[in-house]
Parts: C-alpha cells; sequence; structure tokens
C-alpha cells in the first residue's frame, strides 16, 4: 500500500513563516530590550566588567552604547573617557582619538579634560615604531603632548606628557642619525654633515648629540675641512668631555695635529654661533 503525502498548503506555510519569523524577531527584539532597558549605571558597570575581562573593544562598544541611549545622561559623560581609554586598550587608536576628542569638544572644562588630551597624545606614541620607517606620526604625537604639557600644566599628565615628548624627540634626533651615518658610510660627506647638523641645531637635548658631533668631526676630516672639524671638536669637548665620542675625536683631530681647546676663527657660522652659545651657557 503506497501512502501519498499531502503538500502542505499554502495557508499553513505563510502560518509557519510567520511562526520562526516571530520567533526570530523576539529574540532580536528581547536582546535589543534587555539593553535598553537598563540603567545608565547598570551598562556603564557591564563594560567596566568587561574591561576586567580584558574584552577592551567590547567594553569600549558597551560604553558607546550609554552615550547613544542615555546621551544627556552624566554617565554618558563618563561613557565617553572610559570609551576613549578602553580603544586605546585595545589597540583601536583611531577610534580612541575620536572618542577623546568628542570629550574635549562636548567637557573642554570638565576634570578630565587634561586626560582626554592625553590620551589623544598617547594614541600618535604608542604607534611610533622604529627609526627605519616613516616618522611623520613621530611628529603627531610631539605636537599633541606639546598641547598637553602647555594646555594643562598642571595636571597629573604634564610630566608623563614631558618625558614622552622628550623621548619622542630623541626618536626623531635616532632617524637623523641613522641617515647620516649611511651617508657618511658610503662616503656622501655633505649630505651626512647636513643630517649630522639638524641634530646638532634642533635636537640638542637628545642622546644623540655627541655621535653627531664626532660624526661631524669624521666628515669635515674626510672632507679636509680642518678649521670646522676643530670647532665641532671643541663643541663636543666643552660639553661632552667625558664621552667616548670626545676621546675618539680627541684621537682623530690632535692625530693630524688639530687642537681641540677652541674654536676655529674660520670655521662654518653655524658651528661658531654653536660654540658662542655653548660658551654662555645657552646650548643643551
Amino acid at each position: 500500500m503506497i501512502l501519498l503525502l499531502k503538500k502542505p498548503s499554502l495557508l499553513l506555510i505563510v502560518a509557519v513563516a510567520l511562526a520562526v519569523a516571530g520567533c526570530s524577531g523576539k529574540g532580536k527584539e528581547k536582546s535589543d530590550v534587555s539593553l535598553e532597558g537598563k540603567s545608565p549605571e547598570a551598562i556603564f558597570n557591564s563594560g567596566e566588567a568587561l574591561l576586567s575581562k580584558r574584552k577592551a573593544s567590547k567594553a569600549a562598544t558597551r560604553f558607546s552604547e550609554v552615550e547613544r541611549l542615555y546621551p544627556y545622561s552624566d554617565w554618558a559623560k563618563r561613557s565617553v573617557i572610559m570609551s576613549a581609554f578602553a580603544h586605546h586598550e585595545a589597540e583601536e587608536y583611531e577610534e580612541s582619538r575620536a572618542a577623546a576628542q568628542r570629550y574635549l569638544d562636548f567637557y573642554p572644562a570638565d576634570d578630565d579634560a587634561p586626560y582626554a588630551q592625553y590620551l589623544i597624545a598617547l594614541s600618535f606614541y604608542d604607534q611610533i615604531d622604529d627609526v627605519s620607517r616613516d616618522q611623520g606620526v613621530t611628529f603627531q604625537a610631539l605636537q599633541a603632548l606639546r598641547t598637553t604639557v602647555e594646555r594643562y600644566p598642571d595636571s597629573e599628565y604634564a610630566s608623563s606628557a614631558l618625558l614622552k615628548f622628550d623621548l619622542a624627540l630623541d626618536h626623531l634626533a635616532g632617524k637623523e642619525m641613522e641617515i647620516g651615518r649611511y651617508y657618511l658610510k658610503r662616503g656622501h660627506y655633505t649630505a651626512a654633515i647636513n643630517r649630522f647638523r639638524i641634530v646638532v641645531e634642533d635636537f640638542q637635548t637628545t642622546t644623540h648629540t655627541p655621535e653627531a658631533l664626532h660624526r661631524l668631526v669624521e666628515s669635515y676630516l674626510s672632507l679636509g675641512i680642518e678649521a670646522d672639524a676643530q670647532t665641532a671638536g671643541a663643541i663636543l669637548g666643552y660639553n661632552f668631555q667625558g664621552s667616548d665620542w670626545y676621546k675618539d675625536s680627541h684621537v682623530l683631530l690632535t692625530g693630524q695635529g688639530i687642537s681641540t681647546d677652541a674654536e676655529n676663527k674660520k670655521s662654518s657660522r653655524w658651528l661658531r654661533r654653536i660654540w658662542r652659545q655653548a660658551i654662555k651657557g645657552e646650548w643643551l
């Protein structure tokens, strides 16, 4: 005996389809209601809980929901700065900057405004790569760090921003030194001098200055420009006499009968200017 299966009626198909859609819609609605029905404090606390579980990106999204659902509440204000922090923890630097800048735009006089500006600076600073790469982000970090120090000099973040500013400067000087050494090694002495000069003139407070002066001595001697080599050596001796770089320069210069005690009056104008600044205590 063969059993014939009846085809489901069109009405039954529609009914089932509506039931499935209804269940799906209820599930989504339930999720939304469960979030929207919560107080801003509860949503904020859930964001902090996610942070404690090292789920920073999800925490940032949760804080953003407080801002979306309760835009005019005090919890929204707190959530904006926490969203900036969470994005930074997740290494989502662009999003962190956007949230921090939004905080500054809406609450420029708030107690957390210095921290928002500091987060903007950190979002650039933490992206600084090794000296062999483009240093555009380093310049952006310097600008944002300077803004932090100048705009909020009495804040608890000013000293940290100033320290990072010096480290970022050192990073830029390191880039110039790397290029200068490259040229020096290949005998392109004029190009090398231009790089070392940048370090001596623009990055005097960095750790690269003694080496830059020594490399200038090397480069000028290689070109036979003894007057400039002597003045560079004199500046190096006056400021960094105990350094190994000065000892190496002293050997090079005295080996050719050149004194390192004072500037050479025939040296380049920029070197004589640096020498006078060093003598007057205006340099470094």
